[in-house]
């Protein structure tokens, strides 16, 4: 497993994730390039070489076009925010109907609804309902898509986190003038995330970057881990009193031993609802986290065709699928059975190939030989349609590539 480790002296903000994550060694061209498909021509993304406090590191910053920006903005961590709005349904319809990897748009989708539900809670709405005003806008968009997109390339699948400064005194919002941390940031922070001390007069930690932190699931970082990379990345804001840092590692703390781990099978049956609609409910099961779908016909009392809906989970993620199979589908109850499965290691390595960098799913046995390794297939069919060209000969060009590279 890769684990990105984040230490903050200056807060967190979502274009300070993002430029920690690229300083990693996410492509910062393929992530502009994801992001053009998803906002064409609203936004450009530039990464600096710059310094402070005699450390060297880079910032990353999300240019609007003059003709984009809205008649109001106001100062927010150091730089011009845009008041855009968007309702949370639109930048869920707006990812869900891109072409980002499939585990790209689950984990956006659930920063934004993180987002809403917060939201939702401080002005009395429910989350479907929320407009975002400061997250909403086409910078902060970039910034949470992007720096999801950018976990993905780098293979991880977890974080690891320090004490967050938050900074002290008021700022100024979309509302007003509020505290610090601004009431948005202030409710993410009940979702298990640590503060630390800090007194410089600004807003150090954006609500974009407490949702970021909060949803990305945490690990401990076991001994004997390696260190892959090391980055550093810089706020917009020059501090008092300290570098405005944000410091990242990429560290891979694979085993080339067998996984054993406890999950959840969750069931039911069901007879009367069509079959769209029990499709429509296994993609969003997919999405929102299930270790997998799948449907099993069976014969239902008086005779009746019906299916049997299983999905596999973690403990964890229980109450939400569950939560959504009650809302989607015509169910009356769920069966839940733990089980127990072995998994083999897996990591994710991007390529290159004649038609362009393509992602692979590695899963090694116990003396670290690769049994298996399968081109990321969103990416595939993405460029098969771009070129023209048949899907097999995309796949096997990535393979051919893989293999030639291990040589």
């Amino acid at each position: 497993m890769k684990i990105v480790r984040f230490d903050s002296v200056g807060g967190g903000s979502g274009d300070m994730i993002l430029g920690a994550l690229i300083g990693l060694g996410a492509s910062r061209e393929k992530i502009a390039q994801e992001l053009e498909r998803l906002l064409p021509g609203h936004f450009a993304l530039e990464v600096e070489n710059c310094s402070s406090y005699g450390i060297a590191g880079i910032r990353a910053s999300v240019i609007l076009p003059e003709a984009d920006l809205p008649k109001h903005t106001h100062e927010h961590h150091g730089h011009h925010t845009h008041h855009t709005h968007h309702a949370f349904r639109e930048i869920r319809t707006l990812i869900e109907n891109s072409d980002l990897p499939g585990e790209v748009k689950r984990s956006s989708i659930e920063v934004f609804a993180l987002l809403a539900k917060v939201e939702g809670k401080i002005h009395g709405k429910a989350p479907e309902d929320v407009t975002f005003h400061e997250v909403g806008a086409v910078d902060s968009i970039v910034d949470i898509v992007g720096s999801n997109l950018a976990f993905y390339l780098l293979g991880a699948e977890a974080i690891s986190l320090s004490p967050l400064p938050v900074g002290c005194g008021t700022v100024h919002c979309a509302h007003g003038i509020m505290p610090i941390p601004a009431p948005a940031t202030a409710e993410l922070l009940t979702c298990g995330l640590e503060i630390a001390p800090s007194d410089e007069p600004f807003e150090l930690l954006t609500p974009t970057g407490a949702a970021l932190f909060a949803s990305w699931q945490k690990k401990t970082i076991p001994t004997g881990a390696k260190v892959l990379a090391l980055s550093n990345a810089f706020g917009q804001r020059e501090l008092k009193n300290r570098p405005n840092l944000l410091r990242a590692m990429l560290l891979d703390t694979a085993s080339s031993e067998i996984k054993d781990e406890v999950v959840e099978e969750l069931s039911c049956n069901i007879d009367d609802c069509t079959g769209e609609v029990v499709g429509y409910l296994s993609e969003q099961l997919r999405s929102a986290g299930a270790l997998d779908v799948w449907i099993e016909p069976i014969q239902m009392k008086k005779h009746r065709p019906g299916v049997k809906l299983c999905v596999l989970t973690t403990p964890e993620k229980r109450g939400v699928l569950a939560e959504m199979i009650f809302k989607e589908s015509s169910t009356l109850g769920i069966r839940i059975a733990a089980k127990r499965r072995l998994t083999l290691n897996r990591s994710v390595e991007t390529i290159e190939t004649e038609y362009g960098a393509i992602q692979m799913k590695l899963a090694y046995c116990k003396n670290g030989e690769i049994l298996n390794a399968k081109p990321e297939y969103e990416e595939c069919s993405r460029i098969a349609g771009e070129k023209n060209i048949p899907l097999t000969t995309v796949i096997q060009a990535a393979k051919t590539a893989f293999f030639e590279q291990k040589k």
